[in-house]
């Protein structure tokens, strides 16, 4: 049995304000839009508040905040008899961990080594710094240990016969043997302590230690601790002179009257099998892997059978009852063997189902950024990736590549420099390593060393030049990952990517012995024959952790710095993309279509998700500065001109600086409100800028970052913000900003319906993020991640599905029904004639005339029906809306000679070998035009 494949997805955020209750409720609206699957976010238990879910604290159970499993039961049943679908999001690389209700975690910071679960996490035991051996460094602290402690903010509590430590909201479990010096001075404290109490005290000093690692010790901890702690808790249940004596053994413990009481608490503390930090040591120290260089989430071993078996009990069983049709794997590239992971998730998925073993049990998606040039691994037993790269694809398709070297003058005039995005991301990455994850580097580096130390003719390398080898080579890396397995001839693209990084590395470092680079590709790429033989195990683990690593680094050093200091057009600055590459070609474009539906042709495409840096529209938008370069170039200096009284003077330097500057003008193009801001939308809107720039700064890296935030320059540049965007009389910014940015909004709308025509017809499978049916200007999280007005999506929806004229939307446009009427007829379409999209050919078409540059058309064929798909781009100098005579001799020249009929104006065009585009385009400013044979 083949996986059931969506027709168009519909992506829901559920928080606790956005429950299963209120999925439900928008089943019928999704259902009359023409979607066919719910998208959800992660729906399992996340940590208290998450408003995303990616924190999951249990795998096996829902997420209580977003409702129960009666209320999931219900909205599975809304979806099934509207014939509607579920996919769900699921995290297989880490967990969160902030809270007590990740049980698996609270085990571990309790019984150390010892713990069941101590496998489950990737924790190094014998880390570099000794003096954590058998411990995990926790990270959490908001000044240094001793400070904190002597400030009394760690305190000791009892309950439920268990000793707790708290600081503030976080709650920290202590190890039993470790809290027998106070039950024994909590008996000293009794004149004549119960039997039952001197015996727990025994059975505690016979509790094997949390280092025990032996099976049968670790059977015998955890059911001996579970034993004394329930016997403590009724002896002080039914003996309360037990339960006073340990509170008094606490307040000596913490009184602050006396010097000595921290010294006893620092042993009590010092004696957990983890330790406590300054969340500032993280990046040098920790001995946990995370999701990126977020604490507080902690990966997982996934590759562990035991692990995979225990954290998808309950997926399993939603996609057995069928409630679950399809899945999408957060961040891939996280796991160890994705591959591996992927053929155990398809296996069971047959099992479960009662099907036969077979490639594709069920629709299977992965959260994976693929660099330029990069394919997704055709071995993958996968649909297709989440979209991210047809967003980039469209957008590139939508910029005036002959406007590059005027932008690129325009913008390294303005910010007063001249630096390539390659260099800026080399370095970008390096301030990771350096900022944020040099542990994980350090480690690297003295695994590269322990293999050097292994065989005579590398033991003279040294650990700091072997470490700046792998930092090196990890800058240089043009993708995320690499996927080599050892054991297996790795694939030649691994290799190229490799060879690539450390040719790179060594030019860049000509001081750094050669050898040294050419030790490391021997490592990641052993010759065959191996002369030099080196330790196999430890050697495969620098090999998977090393590409554990390059992922994160990857993703910190670009997305989430270098985007932030690129601003030539920020457009271009989504997940994946490329903004050192501008724009692509049509014939690109249809190069990328054909290779998707040869590859994976039933891949996601998306133009917005919860983790884009900007919307569709606004991306839309912004594209149309490219069509105007020059313009574009003396509005900025304008602006600049008139704005820098507003500016402010932060140790002798201007906020905001140059660069800071652009990106603010291009936010306000690409997020300016169609409606005027009044006294009530406008605090909200400069709120919003205000909130989107300081993110940015701390992102930059530059002037301010999450570390080390600078207040003084946060605050001038909201001052900035608020100033500029003040609506005064004497206001020059606005005067000629506001013409500016209508100009744009109007031929950003046509982009935005091209990208959208696009999207729901060449190969692969439509996403919807939840409101983007209507024109939403979001920007990054948490602004793309508002509640959706889904009371103006019905009204809209509603208003489109009788009679309509495409005219008449088109006047109207800035209500954004126009968008949704396109959505609906499309995805009707697609629900009634699937096998088009599904297994339809695609077929680029000739177009003609003055203005052939400025289409793109191509065909879908399929058992003798054809959808030609007639599509503008770059026409903001053809007016608005560009309809009739504005296309002059513009045609498109279909295969077949047939009567066509527009899916969208419901015009009808009799056979000719040439259409014009003047006929065709007369209503709407694009078309899908419908034949059959």
């Amino acid at each position: 049995m083949p996986a059931s494949i969506p027709t168009a997805t519909y992506r829901f955020q559920f928080n606790k304000e956005f429950t299963f209750r209120d999925a439900r409720a928008l089943v019928p609206y999704l259902h009359d839009l023409g979607i066919s699957h719910v998208y959800a976010s992660p729906i399992f238990r996340a940590m208290p508040g998450s408003m995303h879910g990616y924190d999951i604290c249990d795998h096996n159970a829902l997420n209580p905040e977003i409702g129960t499993r009666e209320d999931f039961d219900a909205l599975i049943a809304e979806l099934h008899r509207l014939k509607l679908g579920l996919i769900v999001d699921f995290v297989p690389n880490h967990m969160g961990i902030a809270e007590t209700q990740n049980h698996w975690w609270m085990d571990v910071l309790e019984n150390g080594p010892a713990s069941p679960y101590a496998r489950f996490f990737d924790i190094d035991w014998v880390p570099l710094k000794r003096e954590l051996e058998n411990k995990v460094l926790l990270p959490v602290l908001g000044d240094q240990y001793g400070r904190v402690l002597e400030q009394g903010d760690l305190k000791v509590r009892f309950e439920g016969g268990r000793f707790w430590l708290d600081y503030y909201a976080l709650r920290l479990p202590l190890g039993p043997r470790s809290t027998r010096p106070l039950l024994k001075r909590a008996a000293e404290l009794l004149a004549e302590p119960p039997v039952e109490l001197m015996s727990i005290l025994t059975a505690i000093e016979h509790l094997p230690a949390s280092t025990e690692t032996d099976h049968d010790k670790v059977v015998e901890r955890m059911r001996e601790k579970d034993v004394i702690r329930n016997r403590l808790n009724r002896l002080c249940e039914e003996t309360p002179a037990v339960l006073d004596a340990i509170k008094r053994a606490l307040t000596e413990l913490q009184d602050a009257s006396d010097p000595t009481s921290f010294d006893r608490l620092d042993a009590l503390i010092s004696n957990q099998p983890y330790r406590l930090s300054s969340w500032k040591v993280a990046a040098e120290e920790i001995n946990y892997r995370r999701f990126f260089d977020v604490n507080s989430l902690a990966a997982i071993r996934m590759e562990l059978p035991e692990v995979f078996d225990a954290t998808h009990k309950l997926l399993f069983q939603l996609i057995g009852s069928h409630a679950v049709d399809g899945v999408r794997i957060d961040h891939i590239d996280g796991l160890a063997d994705p591959r591996e992971y992927l053929r155990t998730l398809q296996t069971g998925a047959s099992g479960t189902l009662g099907v036969p073993a077979e490639k594709h049990a069920i629709y299977l998606l992965v959260e994976k950024i693929l660099g330029s040039g990069e394919k997704l691994r055709a071995d993958w037993p996968v649909h297709g990736t989440t979209g991210y790269e047809f967003a980039n694809q469209v957008t590139e398709l939508l910029v005036d590549r002959t406007a590059e070297r005027t932008m690129t003058d325009t913008y390294n005039r303005f910010v007063g420099r001249q630096l390539g995005f390659q260099e800026l991301v080399y370095r970008s990455k390096k301030l990771v390593m350096q900022v944020s994850m040099a542990s994980e580097v350090n480690v690297l580096g003295h695994l590269l060393n322990r293999l050097s130390e292994s065989h005579r003719w590398y033991r003279d390398f040294t650990v700091n030049a072997l470490t700046a080898a792998v930092r090196e080579t990890i800058a240089c890396f043009r993708v995320y990952r690499t996927y080599l397995v050892p054991g297996e001839t790795p694939a030649e693209a691994c290799v190229r990517i490799i060879y690539r990084a450390l040719a790179e590395a060594r030019r860049r470092n000509p001081a750094l012995e050669r050898t040294v680079f050419e030790f490391l590709r021997a490592v990641l790429l052993p010759p065959d024959p191996n002369p030099h033989q080196l330790d196999e195990t430890l050697r495969r683990e620098f090999v998977l952790k090393f590409q554990q690593c390059t992922s994160p680094i990857a993703a910190k050093g670009v997305e989430d710095t270098a985007f932030y200091q690129y601003h030539r057009l920020i457009a271009l600055n989504e997940v994946g993309g490329e903004p050192g590459e501008f724009g692509a070609t049509v014939e690109t474009f249809h190069r990328q279509n054909a290779a998707r539906l040869a590859e994976f042709p039933h891949s996601m495409l998306a133009t917005s998700t919860h983790d884009t840096k900007r919307s569709e529209d606004v991306r839309a938008r912004l594209t149309v500065l490219s069509e105007m370069p020059k313009e574009w170039g003396r509005a900025l200096r304008r602006w600049h001109t008139v704005n820098r009284k507003f500016r402010g003077k932060i140790d002798n330097e201007w906020a905001p600086d140059h660069n800071e500057e652009t990106l603010l003008y291009q936010t306000l193009l690409g997020s300016w409100p169609l409606e005027p801001l009044n006294a009530q939308t406008r605090p909200v809107y400069v709120k919003r800028i205000q909130d989107y720039m300081v993110k940015a700064l701390h992102e930059a890296k530059v002037n301010s970052s999450w570390v080390e935030p600078n207040v003084e320059w946060d605050k001038a540049v909201c001052d900035f913000v608020a100033k500029v965007l003040a609506p005064h009389s004497g206001n020059r910014f606005l005067s000629t900003f506001q013409p500016f940015a209508e100009r744009l909004a109007a031929a950003g709308a046509i982009n935005s319906l091209s990208q959208t025509l696009l999207k729901l017809t060449v190969p692969g499978m439509p996403d919807f993020y939840q409101g983007s049916e209507l024109w939403d200007f979001s920007l990054v999280d948490p602004d793309n991640r508002r509640p959706v007005d889904y009371e103006q999506c019905r009204t809209a929806l509603t208003a489109i599905s009788g009679e309509v004229s495409p005219r008449s939307l088109l006047e109207h446009w800035r209500d954004g029904r126009i968008k949704s009427y396109l959505i609906r007829t499309l995805l009707h379409f697609r629900r009634d004639h699937p096998q088009l999209f599904a297994e339809g050919s695609y077929r680029p078409i000739s177009v003609s005339g003055a203005l052939a540059d400025c289409v793109v058309a191509f065909e879908r064929q399929f058992s003798g029906m054809t959808l030609l798909v007639v599509v503008p781009r770059l026409v903001s100098q053809l007016g608005f809306p560009p309809l009739g005579d504005r296309w002059e001799d513009t045609a498109v020249e279909p295969s077949v000679s047939r009567d066509w009929c527009d899916l969208i104006s419901g015009q009808k065009f009799p056979s000719n070998s040439s259409l014009p585009l003047a006929r065709i385009l007369s209503d709407f400013p694009a078309a899908a035009l419908l034949s059959k044979a």
